[in-house]
């Protein structure tokens, strides 16, 4: 294998070794990514080159003049600028202090959410909700009226077609009824639709005065007649003296029409809840950081249109920018009822559940003052139209003992598949958790459900 092949494998190993995506959610820094751009980590490969060995520079020349001759030691190797035991001003150096280079795998939202269907086998089919057109489809309907131009003839054609084949009669044989003897116009209009034949009384009489007087007596009876005389069908005319005529009606008329189609976008607004009183300590506020960035980034590549509302809260609830979300410290109690009064608030206001599909992501450690839950935050729940509402409990170390409003949730909401809730103690639970949240929309084709 030559040089450039050893090139373009190392090349591959390096692409290969971009850190694993449930690696990266779990452990990677996620800072360094935004909302629209993601930079995963790649374990660097170095790539072979030549180097001068600098240790070892004793060796032959050849030249003229001041070139040593072939086998002439050159003499030893003088050092380098910035090499030796010391720096410039003589001082060593300390191990470590400088970093080495770290490349990035550069990915945007719907790569990611790609990828994480594929790596959590996960399928979730984004749901259209505003009108943003009416396209012309196919010409598949139909109406009474419309211009020539849109006149479907073919359907006309039919019509009158089947029409002739259930009305028309052989005029011939008919004719030859009207000469029995004793016969009256009567007489072989009541004999025809004895025999199935479609003809009118008027038609009858009108043939009636054609019969010249000296041919009527010709058969003494219609048996007579019938027995002696061919009776042909339909078809038989038809193929024998063409298709003369089609006995159209205006009703017949259909024009075609096209399909009127609504392209719908897809907007999606996700509102991310955090709990930042007293006892969301760091590593708490890290595993919320871990879940909800990940399932931003999803439903951002995902949706045609997505946007994101945060909201903080301890005793009382404001809206923040998503920069300062996952940062954010109090020293207050804790009401969970106040954040989701407001984001009650901004979705009324800004979002209508008609044209906006909608996600309302919370999460705390799972205190909440007395009575708050069952009595504010399940009623509030069940007021938010929603695709899907989640509670994240983070708890490393197991759940405290006044932690209940996570299992409160669950038990209100056991019978509903929209409402998700789910618990990371570690930071190994975080994709467990993003799975738990989203595989229930992931098994949904159709509408999300209307609020109770």
């Amino acid at each position: 294998m030559g040089l450039r092949e050893d090139l373009e494998r190392f090349r591959e190993v390096g692409e290969e070794r971009r850190e694993d995506l449930e690696s990266f959610i779990r452990y990677g820094d996620l800072s360094g990514s935004d909302a629209d751009h993601i930079e995963i980590p790649i374990k660097v490969v170095d790539l072979p080159e030549f180097t001068y060995d600098q240790l070892d520079r004793g060796g032959v020349g050849q030249g003229d003049g001041d070139t040593p001759d072939v086998g002439q030691p050159i003499g030893q190797p003088q050092p380098q600028p910035g090499e030796g035991d010391g720096d410039e001003d003589g001082e060593e150096g300390e191990p470590g202090e400088e970093g080495g280079d770290h490349g990035h795998y550069e990915m945007d939202p719907e790569e990611f959410a790609e990828e994480l269907d594929e790596e959590l086998g996960l399928d979730l089919e984004p749901k259209g909700k505003e009108v943003i057109e009416e396209i012309e489809g196919d010409f598949t309907d139909v109406t009474r009226t419309g211009p020539n131009s849109t006149l479907d003839f073919e359907r006309l054609f039919k019509r009158g077609l089947k029409r002739k084949l259930a009305t028309d009669f052989d005029e011939s044989f008919v004719r030859e009824a009207m000469r029995v003897a004793g016969a009256t116009p009567r007489s072989v209009f009541e004999w025809c639709r004895e025999e199935n034949i479609l003809v009118s009384l008027s038609w009858i009489e009108s043939e009636w005065d054609e019969i010249d007087d000296d041919q009527r007596g010709r058969w003494g009876s219609f048996e007579e007649m019938a027995e002696n005389v061919e009776r042909t069908t339909t078809v038989q005319r038809i193929r024998r003296d063409g298709l003369k005529q089609i006995p159209f009606r205006p009703d017949d008329e259909r024009y075609r029409h096209p399909e009127i189609e609504e392209k719908k976008q897809k907007n999606v607004v996700v509102v991310n809840i955090r709990d930042v009183s007293g006892s969301m300590r760091e590593t708490k506020r890290e595993l919320v950081e871990r879940t909800f960035t990940p399932l931003d980034w999803y439903l951002q590549g995902k949706y045609d249109n997505a946007e994101f509302v945060y909201i903080a809260h301890d005793a009382d609830a404001w809206e923040v920018d998503r920069e300062d979300f996952f940062g954010i410290r109090s020293g207050g109690g804790t009401r969970i009822s106040s954040a989701y009064e407001l984001a009650k608030e901004i979705l009324e206001a800004e979002y209508p559940w008609a044209e906006w599909n909608r996600y309302v992501f919370a999460a705390g450690d799972s205190e909440n003052s007395s009575n708050d839950t069952t009595e504010n935050v399940v009623p509030l729940m069940r007021e938010i139209p929603a695709n899907l509402h989640a509670y994240v409990e983070t708890q490393p170390g197991g759940t405290a003992i006044n932690a209940t409003h996570a299992e409160e949730v669950a038990r209100a909401f056991s019978d509903r598949d929209d409402v998700v809730v789910a618990s990371v103690g570690s930071a190994e639970d975080v994709t467990d958790a993003i799975y738990q949240i989203l595989q229930p929309e992931s098994e949904t084709t159709t509408d999300a459900p209307e609020a109770s």
